[in-house]
């Protein structure tokens, strides 16, 4: 105890200053880290509820606005960009088989295929518009199973409908102003695609998704005869 301190006090109290004695309690480094930690915690929570009351009030995320910026500068597609890019392949709006009027044209020099192929189609939905054999410009230049013929606007809509009727058939869009189109069969030609299988990919068309790969066609009417090796010359009467 020093000489100092006041009788009584028990050295609870101490003299600090330089000008005038006074006494003061003792200072407690607990109580301090104590009250600065109290505060730290006070002062987030503080934050973190204003954030989430601007929130609230904006009606959007803070995470959803942060990350907005990054989806305009490309650096990731958003959902909308993606249903866009699976829209241009795959349209909606599909036109049905009874609103499809198409031309059948044989290209091979097997007779009858164009007539039957027509009939078969009818019997599947489509209107049948001209039956014949093909012109000059694809008779027995066609060395798959045939081509599809069609307006631009139709590469998307009919010729994708008529597309799930024959396997491996080749589609492209012409000048035409009419809603026909012409299917003509080439030499690799061996019958249409199943119908059960063709109806699964009409399905799949109207769902919006890619149509399943359809197998090895029908076999070929009894009346048609096997294909050629080698294409003649000169193509036979009356072969359609």
């Amino acid at each position: 105890m020093s000489m100092l301190t006041p009788p009584g006090m028990g050295g609870k109290y101490r003299i600090t200053g330089h000008r005038f004695p006074h006494m003061r309690r003792a200072r407690n480094r607990r109580r301090i880290v104590l009250a600065g930690t109290a505060t730290a915690v006070v002062l987030g929570l503080a934050g973190w509820g204003t954030v989430q009351l601007v929130d609230v009030f904006s009606g959007e995320p803070t995470t959803t606005r942060a990350a907005a910026p990054a989806k305009r500068n490309g650096d990731c597609k958003s959902g909308s960009e993606a249903a866009g890019a699976a829209g241009r392949t795959l349209p909606r709006d599909l036109p049905r088989p009874g609103d499809i009027t198409v031309n059948v044209y044989n290209a091979t020099p097997r007779g009858g295929l164009a007539k039957i192929t027509a009939d078969e189609l009818e019997r599947r939905g489509f209107r049948i518009g001209k039956v014949g054999n093909a012109q000059e410009d694809y008779d027995k230049k066609v060395n798959g199973t045939g081509v599809l013929l069609g307006s631009r606007d139709s590469l998307e809509g009919a010729l994708r409908v008529l597309g799930t009727q024959l396997a491996g058939a080749e589609a492209k869009g012409d000048q035409r102003e009419g809603q026909d189109v012409d299917l003509v069969l080439g030499a690799a030609y061996q019958g249409l695609t199943p119908q059960e299988e063709a109806e699964k990919g009409l399905a799949a068309l109207e769902r919006g998704e890619v149509p399943p790969s359809p197998s090895a066609p029908s076999q070929a009417p009894s009346s048609a005869a096997p294909a050629a090796p080698a294409a003649p010359k000169a193509s036979p009467p009356a072969k359609c």
